[in-house]
């Protein structure tokens, strides 16, 4: 009964991947998709057969272990590499393989003509693999491993289309900022390993008297928070988000629904009783959460290419869970997380179906008028904009929100009014962007038809979008989910009450912003002029700017003077004797018979000399 399937569930896409890789893209194109998408198919398959076996252990089975290897043992540390299943894994496990199996399938349509489909899909199986790893480990040395795993997979999918210099400049400031953070948690796990003589999660959560002292415990969550703020693009590592739209648009659902910058989220809430204990971070997280999502969803009110719209959205709406996470809400967090899989994932797809068949366009200002071109498509992403905006009662993202909201007022009031301002400004940016690409005068004409195998997808997540957050709830009018009462035994103890005058509150803010968008853009005008605030919210509030000529300059700067330095000549000074010597010994090698007779020779000779008078 306690047997468990993780270690079949990630060796799923981990060999479909590594299939595909061996290829060299000599698989015909259909045994291609077959193995892409067959193997998180069958990896979402043994998951959710996993999730019912679990739903049928006794509640005293807080979680299952499954050990594989030891991977280090010495010096007080002992380091095992083993899966665990339990409630919060059940639940990204199921998240991970559901949403991107039809991500997949959505990406099987999406690139089928693209020359490097094989490579294409090793890397999404890669990354479906790595992060399952990480939401599996049950060390935390475990999860290090597949939180790398991620980002170098986003690495190689931000920069798929590499020839162009966009996107690899993309993918480098992708790699290169998440690794400041996941420099600053290997601290923090480096820390733990020092103090408390082991990185296994259980340990560290409940940690015996005197192990782990306040301080230590503070310092400690503060660098975890600052790799979970870098992977969960939060303010300030947030300025790689935007960029990593470089990347084909499935590789964007896959990020921002179901992999990767959930994966901080996912950190603080499997090490909540560890966080719980530093109420200095706890705060932190809170504000840098109210902070993210007010400034992302600022910048999101004045972008024009549809997809960064988009990724904006997925930073403020992280910022939601990090607010939540920051007041104690676990569950909220996770249920928030689960919905936005939905929604977010609905809203990239449907803005890939579009893009492809605009020619490529991006421009929301070049669109217009696709409700009668694309009725299909257009209620898909009606449909995804009314979840992100919370609709009452109709969408699954009122449910998760509003349980956000009412937690945030019982942790401070403060941090609740700028959470319902960010929920006002989020239906205003995403209906700000349904009535200039859908209503108004056409302006590009569109091409094509949408396949079978990226309409399946949207028509599944378009009712997960809309049901999702319904299903077991008490009440139409009571936030409750689920899968968030199944979290709720492993987070210790439910949500907040809320009053009735706070679900009325919430519920009344996202019409709000829908009839401000109404009046300001129903009729699809074209971008009107910028005021220097706009100018500085389309730029992500000046970020890069800062971080170019704070930090990118003079570093740059000191390795130009630093060019000819004592360790760089001494590396081209090696580099120059290895050519001379291979120079030297070339010549040896001119085709004359006797010349080499003559140097068998005399190393014979040379090799019995040495044997004699040694």
């Amino acid at each position: 009964m306690h047997a468990t399937l993780l270690p079949f569930i990630v060796l799923c896409p981990l060999i479909g991947g590594a299939l595909l890789l061996l290829s060299a893209g000599r698989m015909p194109r259909l045994a291609t998709g077959f193995v892409g998408v067959g193997s998180i198919g069958l990896a979402a398959l043994l998951a959710a057969w996993q999730a019912r076996l679990f739903a049928y252990l006794p509640d005293t089975v807080g979680s299952v272990q499954t050990p594989l290897w030891s991977w280090m043992h010495g010096a007080g540390l002992d380091i095992r590499i083993g899966f665990t299943l339990d409630a919060l894994s059940v639940v990204m496990m199921l998240v991970v393989t559901g949403v991107g199996f039809l991500i997949h399938l959505y990406a099987y349509g999406y690139m089928r003509d693209d020359p490097d489909i094989a490579r294409f899909f090793s890397y999404m199986n890669l990354f479906v693999a790595a992060m399952l790893v990480l939401v599996f480990a049950n060390d935390l040395l475990g999860l290090y491993v597949g939180w790398e795993g991620v980002g170098v997979c986003s690495y190689l999918l931000i920069g798929f289309w590499y020839k162009e210099a966009a996107n690899t400049a993309a993918a480098n400031k992708a790699f290169v900022v998440t690794r400041i953070g996941d420099a600053i948690m290997l601290c923090g796990l480096l820390l733990l390993a020092v103090h408390a003589g082991t990185l296994d999660i259980a340990t560290l959560t409940h940690p015996q008297p005197g192990v782990l002292s306040p301080h230590i415990v503070t310092v400690a969550s503060f660098l975890l928070f600052g790799g979970a703020i870098a992977k969960s693009a939060q303010v300030p590592l947030q300025t790689w988000l935007p960029d990593a739209m470089a990347g084909p648009t499935p590789v964007s659902a896959l990020i921002h629904a179901a992999t990767m910058v959930t994966a901080g989220v996912y950190l603080i809430a499997r090490l909540h009783l560890l966080f719980a204990m530093a109420p200095l971070v706890m705060t932190a997280v809170s504000v840098v959460g109210v902070v993210t999502l007010l400034l992302a969803a600022g910048a999101a009110l004045v972008q024009t290419d549809i997809k960064r719209i988009l990724a904006y959205s997925t930073m403020s709406q992280l910022g939601y869970m990090f607010l939540a996470l920051g007041s104690g809400a676990w569950e909220a967090s996770i249920f928030h997380l689960v919905t936005h899989a939905f929604f977010k994932a609905l809203l990239f797809m449907t803005a890939g179906a579009i893009i492809l068949r605009l020619h490529h366009e991006q421009d929301i200002f070049r669109m217009g008028g696709l409700a009668r071109k694309m009725p299909w498509i257009t209620a898909a992403f009606v449909a995804g904009s009314a979840a992100l905006a919370g609709l009452p009662v109709i969408t699954a993202g009122f449910y998760s929100k509003e349980m956000i909201l009412q937690n945030a007022w019982h942790s401070d009031p403060l941090l609740w009014g700028g959470a319902l301002l960010g929920a006002f400004m989020t239906s205003t940016y995403i209906f700000r962007c349904v009535f200039i690409v859908f209503l108004g005068a056409p302006r590009t004409e569109p091409h094509g038809r949408t396949g079978w195998t990226m309409a399946v997808p949207l028509v599944c997540l378009t009712v997960l979008a809309l049901a999702g957050g319904m299903i077991d709830a008490p009440s139409p009018l009571t936030p409750g989910h689920m899968l968030s009462r199944l979290v709720s035994p492993f987070f210790g103890k439910p949500g907040a009450e809320g009053a009735t005058w706070l679900m009325v509150v919430g519920s009344l803010i996202p019409p709000m912003g829908i009839v401000l968008a109404w009046l300001m853009w129903r009729y699809g005008d074209r971008m009107p002029a910028m005021n220097p605030l706009a100018r500085l919210a389309r730029t992500g509030w000046g970020f890069d700017t800062v971080y170019d000529r704070l930090v990118v300059t003079p570093f740059v700067a000191l390795g130009r003077l630093n060019i000819n330095d004592i360790f760089d000549r001494l590396s081209t000074g090696a580099a120059a004797g290895a050519d001379a010597g291979g120079h030297l010994l070339g010549r040896m090698q001119n085709g004359q018979v006797r010349r080499y007779a003559s140097w068998i020779a005399a190393g014979t000779v040379a090799a019995l000399c040495l044997a004699v008078f040694s």
